[in-house]
């Protein structure tokens, strides 16, 4: 039985797949490595000659380190084979193997590479510039290997198996491993170095954040309003925003209570308030916090990140 070729469109269509998938899969792999590099010059040039521990397995062989000279990168290495293994078991096996093999092996070497070339005693002896600028750093590199989605292993392998197999919350499983190297570190280093390294901790879990998912802030607007339709109008033709109306009943009076839903930027809410304000001062409006918005009018939703 003979088998029919594919068309010439169909085989351009096929490249163009395999030619998108290629592109994305060596980004990634790009935002791997780049955000590998900027955290070893992180250690290097800030957290290593200051003595600010890191938490995860790089803050654990920074405090080895510190009475064997063992390479800290080797050390990272070595300690997140066995992680490697657990994340294997319970994270997604190949999938989640290659990007983290990758990220830990490029960081390790990196790390123990670059001491060669950059000032053993780092850039400043101040511990507070030290803790902030290794803390930047350190985030934006883990920004941008979350973006490549991958994982830095250590302390990110241990809070997600912690997430998925016993449901601990990923900022609670942060805390606990990074709070007990952070404790060590207290010992070794001194409390004041320790301080400074949860004062690092928490400037680069807020940078990482930012460089991984992008600094727009958005906002979702529920409006409850007599005057639905009014103000749903003003909303689509004044500020070109998309508006949502969804059936609502009023749990005292029983009565029929639209309510609008449309998400804003930071910068419109107060242009919001005014506009629901003028045409309906007694409305009631609940505006919070939106993680991402995607789709007409922000980012795009797009397969494959």
């Amino acid at each position: 039985m003979s088998q029919t070729s594919p068309s010439p469109t169909q085989s351009l269509t096929q490249l163009s797949s395999v030619l998108d998938i290629s592109w994305k899969t060596g980004r990634d792999y790009g935002y791997i490595f780049i955000g590998s590099l900027i955290q070893a010059l992180a250690m290097r040039l800030f957290l290593i000659p200051a003595n600010i521990v890191s938490g995860g397995i790089s803050g654990l062989a920074q405090l080895i380190n510190h009475y064997t000279h063992w390479p800290i990168g080797l050390m990272v290495f070595i300690g997140n084979v066995p992680l490697f293994i657990l994340g294997w078991r319970f994270l997604g096996g190949p999938r989640f193997a290659l990007r983290t093999a990758f990220a830990v092996a490029s960081f390790s070497l990196l790390t123990d590479n670059l001491a060669p070339y950059l000032p053993a005693n780092g850039v400043t002896s101040d511990l507070v510039l030290n803790s902030l600028y290794g803390g930047v750093l350190l985030g934006v590199g883990l920004g941008l290997v979350y973006r490549g989605r991958g994982t830095s292993g250590g302390s990110d392998i241990l809070g997600r198996i912690l997430n998925d197999r016993l449901h601990v919350p990923l900022s609670q499983a942060y805390l606990v491993v990074d709070g007990l190297v952070v404790l060590g570190a207290g010992f070794v280093f001194g409390w004041d170095r320790a301080l400074y390294g949860l004062v690092m901790i928490y400037v680069s879990g807020i940078t990482a954040e930012m460089t991984s998912e992008g600094t727009d802030v958005f906002r979702t607007a529920l409006i409850i309003t007599n005057e639905a339709e009014k103000v749903s109008r003003r909303i689509l033709d004044d500020m070109e925003r998309g508006v949502t109306v969804l059936p609502g009943v009023g749990g005292y009076t029983g009565a029929d209570r639209p309510v609008l839903l449309c998400v804003i930027s930071r910068a419109e809410v107060n242009v919001l308030k005014a506009l629901v304000r003028e045409v309906d001062p007694n409305a009631f409006m609940v505006i919070g916090h939106a993680q991402e918005a995607l789709g007409e009018g922000f980012h795009p939703l797009k397969k494959g990140g």
